[in-house]
């Protein structure tokens, strides 16, 4: 099962947990009342998984490749785990599956404080269009991960602010009526 808590204000050293003290968990419907859906796959079989399939088909994720962030793997690994990291947004859902290795995305809720969610092997999420999210790895410096999309792939993040987009918009809707 998925694992996420609230952060703590530290800024230093993104791999590390930064869960708060005393904890505070966070569970799978105050993620799904911010549009955040997650699946628990098998990553051994994904190739071949009936529940991929499945979910694919039923969310129209037609197109899909698989990025492995590792500092031999992966051209200008500094300067991409850098931009990774940076508050952004997205105008489309943001579909990442891990295949191996761990790492975080760290997403905010409707106060804007940061929830961090602890990904590792067979862990699939989905962000929605117009949420503020951040991913960086933990301290294993590796992760194999499959990205989804529902049509030619656009990977333009707005760093924040970026409020004047649409699908913020429609994402701060979704939150107000998500809190009626």
């Amino acid at each position: 099962m998925v694992q996420a808590w609230y952060m703590d204000e530290a800024a230093a050293h993104p791999e590390k947990p930064h869960e708060c003290e005393p904890a505070r968990p966070v569970g799978l419907e105050q993620l799904r009342r911010l549009g955040v859906l997650y699946w628990k796959l098998d990553a051994d079989n994904y190739e071949t998984d009936p529940e991929l399939a499945r979910i694919r088909r039923e969310r129209n994720y037609s197109w899909m490749d698989i990025i492995t962030i590792d500092k031999d793997k992966l051209p200008n690994y500094e300067d991409k785990i850098k931009i990774f990291y940076e508050e952004h947004l997205h105008l489309d859902e943001e579909i990442r599956y891990i295949l191996e290795g761990s790492g975080y995305f760290d997403v905010r809720d409707k106060d804007d404080k940061w929830i961090r969610i602890f990904m590792q092997k067979g862990d699939m999420i989905t962000l929605p269009a117009g949420i503020y999210h951040r991913f960086t790895l933990d301290e294993n410096n590796y992760v194999k991960a499959m990205r989804l999309f529902a049509g030619e792939p656009i990977w333009t993040p707005y760093n924040r602010p970026a409020d004047h987009f649409p699908a913020r918009r429609q994402y701060l809707q979704f939150m107000e009526q998500a809190v009626q």
